[in-house]
């Protein structure tokens, strides 16, 4: 008799781990066991199925071919037992037995296991405010959530929507209602900032604006105390801190946590986030039981921290190491992650791995960063659009800790992130980045990538030859002190800058730069300013090798930056 293997959890890492078992040791008798109806499904697409980019909900429970990834499916071309609507109750270590429950007709039973897999996910955090049950209030976590969503939608039953929650899935939701529906939709988010563990505020800032720029209002520092409405007519409006917002439509996105209930009154040892602590086999601390996904803590490669990392992309490489395991190899590993993820928000890409600064500073790296503009194609292809890179390294070491990115060709920004993601676990230093080798031709990339420069640009800031200033500290200095800037772009480029600014704003160009330099400002603290960068930290140089101002800041990403984090800074 071959081995029986349990599975708690169908929805990405169950059914990977499941195939991959039959694969390799077909004799082995696995049951899939999952609450819900629906398995094995695309949960990551929920966002683009309410926005109309996937038109029909069974696109994302099917396969390549069409073919719907239900019960049917799996028994019958892949070998597996499923049992939908059914409720695992309880873990028997000791008797090697799972205590489950048919959600129909509630009967109980024990079904015995070999080997045990907890894929029990994550759940979404719902706050304990006073009318978060009313009706028109909702989590996005199952394709039930997106089906009620889009059903009230498309039938004209929702004009104003509130997203609580400005990470990843606030976003997409955000962005769903608004683009494709013209709901008028309002996003709140408790922090300074959005996106507040994935990025830094100055990649974050260009993303807050570009929504706003398409008509999806954004509420920053702000908490929710309240929902608003009644039984009856549901949901009214939206109680926070500073303002009360009339909508028919709430969506939480704050967060998830770790399912893992079962797991913690199994007696399986859990982590500080609340997650199952496994090994690099994914194995849990009962040897007889893996788990994955999204309920699980994994070591973060960069700091060697635990972290809770609720990836699709990380479940289902899982999903393979677990039925690798299990099949009899019991040689696959995986020994954790770096938090690589990208994301579409509107016409913008963003891309991000590693850690960001704040989380570098709290690991305790002495972190430096540049932030570099620059074509993602060749300067002269036709198609170029710029591309906008923070690199994050600590300065004593020169490792790379992280690098964040976005523009308006996604595939080209998660392209760069990419080719830098795989070699944190490594620790790669700035050498390593700036000699990368990355292919190039003119539709594509510079002959000097983007990722090339933005090491070559922190490896100067680390050995002192540039000093520079981000675009969010220098508008906010600039607006508010007499310190003065100097635009080394033409006449024509920095022209209405002059206009707007007066002698606040030098305009030389940098052709003209160094037979000029006897109206440079002598003892003042100046800001330099190009483009995107690279002239007028060739202009800090020139000031400095000359004796002429060595108290200067080159701005980061020059106008290109600037444009990008405060729309009313430029003329």
């Amino acid at each position: 008799m071959g081995t029986e293997v349990v599975i708690i959890g169908a929805v990405a890492i169950g059914p990977k781990v499941a195939c991959r078992i039959k694969r390799i040791a077909p004799d082995t008798k696995v049951t899939l066991i999952d609450q819900d109806s629906h398995i094995s499904y695309g949960g990551c697409g929920i966002p683009y199925y309410i926005g109309g980019d996937v038109p029909e909900l069974d696109a994302l429970y099917s396969t390549s071919a069409h073919v719907p990834r239900d019960s049917s499916y799996f028994e019958n071309v892949k070998g597996v037992n499923v049992k939908i609507r059914t409720e695992a109750l309880s873990i028997d270590k000791k008797n090697k037995t799972v205590k489950i429950r048919d959600l129909h007709n509630k009967k109980e039973e024990n079904i015995k296991y070999d080997k045990l897999v907890i894929a029990t996910g994550a759940t979404p955090v719902l706050p304990p405010l006073p009318g978060v049950n009313l009706p028109g209030v909702t989590v996005v976590a199952t394709l039930h959530h997106a089906k009620a969503i889009k059903d009230m939608v498309s039938k004209g039953q929702v004009e104003n929507a509130v997203v609580i929650g400005g990470g990843a899935i606030g976003l997409e939701i955000a962005e769903a209602l608004t683009d494709l529906w013209g709901i008028e939709t309002t996003l709140v988010e408790m922090m300074d900032q959005l996106l507040p563990t994935a990025v830094g505020k100055d990649m974050a800032l260009p993303i807050k604006n570009h929504m706003e720029k398409n008509g999806v209002k954004i509420l920053l520092s702000e908490k929710v105390t309240k929902i608003i409405g009644d039984e009856e007519n549901g949901v009214k409006a939206v109680e926070t801190s500073n303002s009360t917002i009339p909508c028919n439509l709430v969506i939480f996105a704050v967060g998830v946590r770790p399912n893992s209930q079962l797991a913690h009154e199994a007696g399986l040892a859990i982590g500080n986030f609340g997650g199952i602590l496994v090994d690099e086999r994914l194995k849990t601390s009962d040897p007889d039981i893996y788990a994955g996904g999204d309920c699980i803590e994994i070591r973060h490669t960069v700091n060697g921290q635990n972290v809770h990392l609720p990836l699709g992309s990380l479940a289902n490489r899982q999903g393979r190491v677990i039925g690798t395991n299990i099949a009899g190899k019991d040689c696959s590993r995986f020994k954790g992650g770096v938090g690589t993820f990208c994301i579409k928000v509107f016409e913008l890409g963003l891309a991000k791995t590693g850690l960001t600064v704040k989380q570098a500073q709290a690991s305790g790296f002495d972190v430096v960063y540049s932030v570099v503009v620059q074509p993602d194609r060749a300067h002269f292809y036709p198609t170029q659009e710029l591309m906008y890179m923070k690199l994050i390294a600590d300065r004593k070491t020169r490792r790379i800790l992280g690098a964040e990115a976005f523009g308006i060709h996604g595939d080209a920004v998660k392209a760069r992130i990419d080719a830098i993601a795989p070699l944190l676990q490594y620790e790669a230093d700035i050498d390593v980045i700036s000699n990368l080798e990355v292919a190039y031709a003119p539709p594509f990339a510079s002959a000097m990538d983007i990722v090339n420069n933005a090491a070559n640009s922190l490896d100067n800031i680390i050995e002192g030859i540039h000093d520079p200033i981000d675009a969010i500290d220098f508008i906010s200095d600039f607006k508010n002190s007499n310190t003065r800037a100097l635009d080394v772009r033409s006449p024509v480029q920095a022209g209405p800058f002059v206009e707007k600014y007066g002698n606040k704003w030098i305009n030389i160009d940098q052709n003209i730069l160094a037979s000029r330099l006897n109206e440079i400002p002598k003892d003042e603290k100046l800001y330099l300013i190009c483009g995107s960068g690279p002239r007028s930290y060739e202009a800090q140089l020139l000031l400095r090798n000359r004796g002429i101002n060595k108290n200067t800041k080159n701005v980061q990403g020059g106008i290109g930056m600037i444009k990008q984090t405060d729309y009313d800074f430029a003329p």
